[in-house]
């Protein structure tokens, strides 16, 4: 007989394309996940991982294995919730991935309640670039995941994933002290031309709401900066090298020599919560949820310096 654990890795494998990526996901060593292979290769008879290069390859019966692993693991799944939700309490494994700056402005306090309030309930986070959020909940490979869409990218819904939303986080622009703007209640996008930038690296929503906003105000963005961490893209900011478009979340205070300004119609990234329609009734999915709202709801102000400090924006 299989071992659901054993397909489980190579399910994990399959849906992240390494073993290392499978290991963080399941919170094994990569090593761990090796051996796990191994042993499911001696069960089947069968070769199921290829050398190529310094990484591996499914071969197309690991293919074909991966798929029916996922099969049982919703099944498992199914009757995991049942058992779950006849106990009425919040339990067993939950697995959560987030983008960068919601896994530190956001979920530390959420993960810490939840321990504090469910000790039989053991949640793991797992960082992920958002765009992998909702097909990592699709497959099977994480519980719940918190994501973010923009106007110009909509989150996608696919069939079998429901969600609720959390909050709505507000984007501000960084320049550094003394730059003309900082003596400006608000900005126009109009108003942006002829400036540096400090963004995010092409292929991120934030530095392609950037282009976008910019090339229909008539101006070709001059991005002479590229960092993949909004604390590195305001110290870049402080030290007089551009200015930013950047979040509140996960933000943190502005640095001395960095000045945040409204900008109107000021940018929103709404954030929501996702998780398979199979684990809907889940009692560790609707507590986590409902955390996570009130998480949100509960932050406060954050105590940015400048002409917004008195109070936050107006949202589009």
């Amino acid at each position: 007989m299989l071992d659901l654990a054993r397909l489980r890795a190579l399910h994990a494998v399959s849906v992240h394309g390494s073993v290392a990526g499978a290991a963080a996901a399941l919170g094994y060593t990569p090593s761990a996940v090796s051996q796990q292979i191994a042993k499911l290769e001696r069960e089947t008879r069968t070769t199921l991982l290829e050398r190529r290069g310094r990484g591996v390859a499914l071969t197309e019966e690991a293919r074909h294995l991966a798929d029916t692993a996922q099969e049982l693991l919703a099944i498992v799944e199914r009757a995991e919730t049942t058992l779950e939700e006849r106990r009425g309490q919040p339990s067993g494994l939950l697995t959560v991935a987030a983008f960068a700056s919601a896994a530190r402005g956001l979920l530390p306090g959420v993960l810490a309640d939840l321990a504090r309030r469910h000790p039989a309930l053991d949640v793991r986070l797992t960082e992920v670039d958002p765009h992998l959020s909702v097909d990592l909940v699709a497959r099977g490979v994480t519980d719940l995941a918190v994501a973010h869409d923009w106007d110009i990218a909509p989150l996608p819904a696919p069939e079998g994933i429901e969600q609720a939303v959390i909050g709505d986080d507000l984007c501000e622009l960084v320049v550094p002290a003394g730059h003309p703007f900082t003596t400006r209640r608000a900005v126009s996008r109009a108003e942006l031309g002829g400036q540096r930038w400090v963004c995010q690296p092409p292929g991120r929503v934030c530095h392609d709401w950037l282009v976008r906003t910019l090339r229909t105000a008539g101006f070709e963005p001059d991005i002479a900066h590229v960092a993949e961490e909004n604390h590195t893209i305001v110290a870049l900011v402080a030290a007089g090298l551009g200015v930013a478009v950047v979040p509140r979340l996960g933000t943190g205070a502005l640095p001395p020599g960095a000045v945040a300004v409204r900008l109107e119609p000021g940018p929103v990234r709404r954030l929501y919560a996702l998780w398979r329609t199979g684990a809907a009734r889940r009692p560790a999915i609707t507590e986590a949820v409902r955390v996570l709202q009130e998480h949100w709801a509960a932050q406060p102000e954050p105590s940015w310096p400048g002409p917004t400090s008195g109070g936050p924006p107006e949202c589009p």
